[in-house]
């Protein structure tokens, strides 16, 4: 809505001579401009008239107090909006928010996962029917995903991944799995009978049952050289499940690059007798 006042150029406390020459002048310079002349003869109308401008004026200083007032920025942008579509433009704006806000969170801050599949059993459940599950539903996870971008990943956390090309080779499938950290940039990493060294000493894992334990020796296919004893190189990292026998990971596709960790698993949010904190 036009301010009657900037249509004639005047002042708040122009006189009405004042506005019947600014009127005049007006008409004259913009002749008969049909859009225009509207909009002027309606300022007119109301600033010649004292009970007109009395009531325009105080509707005005209404409308300045609510907008200094209100904390409401649809209020202040747009003050001479209808109830009606006020409210509207409040959904609008609350629902576009909210989703820009979730979608802020998963891609940003925390995503839930599901897990499906018993490598990581019985740390983390899949449904039964799968082989090797315990549960009749599968555990729901949340991952942090800013954590990694403020501190190194740390040994035995449970991450989210995206895998390497060869995991679909090897697995079946590739893109995002949930396994353990195990091996760190710079260490010696070795499997024999189950049991996982480090640097020459075994690690104690008590996230594995020992029926769970692969018996068979495995060697890393991508640290050169080939072999038990391979170095893990910079920003590379061995990822292993719980369940060692089911498990396809960095034994068969080999290492995660650190550009391809996700996050680190913190919390089991569903089914409700599941809930947890890693």
């Amino acid at each position: 809505m036009t301010d009657h006042y900037t249509v004639l150029g005047v002042t708040k406390d122009a006189s009405p001579q004042e506005i019947e020459a600014a009127y005049r002048r007006i008409a004259l310079e913009r002749g008969w401009d049909d859009g225009f002349w509207r909009e002027l003869r309606d300022a007119y109308d109301v600033l010649s008239d004292p009970d007109e401008r009395r009531r325009y004026d105080a509707a005005q200083d209404g409308a300045a107090a609510l907008r200094k007032r209100s904390r409401n920025p649809i209020d202040r942008l747009f003050p001479h909006l209808s109830h009606g579509a006020r409210v509207a433009l409040d959904w609008i704006v609350t629902i576009a928010g909210a989703v820009g806000i979730v979608l802020g969170i998963k891609a940003w801050i925390i995503n839930p996962y599901r897990i499906p599949s018993s490598s990581m059993e019985p740390t983390l459940h899949c449904a039964k029917a799968e082989p090797g599950c315990e549960a009749n539903a599968s555990d729901r996870v949340l991952a942090n995903r800013f954590i990694y971008h403020f501190r190194s990943p740390k040994r035995g956390e449970i991450i989210v991944f995206n895998t390497p090309p060869r995991a679909k080779e090897h697995c079946g499938e590739g893109g995002t799995f949930v396994k353990r950290l195990i091996g760190l940039p710079g260490e010696v990493w070795e499997e024999r009978s189950g049991y996982v060294y480090i640097n020459g000493r075994r690690l104690k894992e008590p996230y594995v049952r020992p029926e769970r334990r692969d018996s068979d020796t495995h060697t890393m296919v991508e640290i050169p050289p080939r072999g038990a004893y391979a170095r893990i190189p910079k920003d590379m990292y061995l990822m292993m499940g719980d369940n060692r026998t089911q498990s396809c990971d960095s034994r068969r596709w080999g290492l995660v690059p650190k550009k391809n960790l996700i996050g680190k698993v913190f919390a089991t949010y569903w089914p409700p007798n599941r809930i947890s904190l890693h």
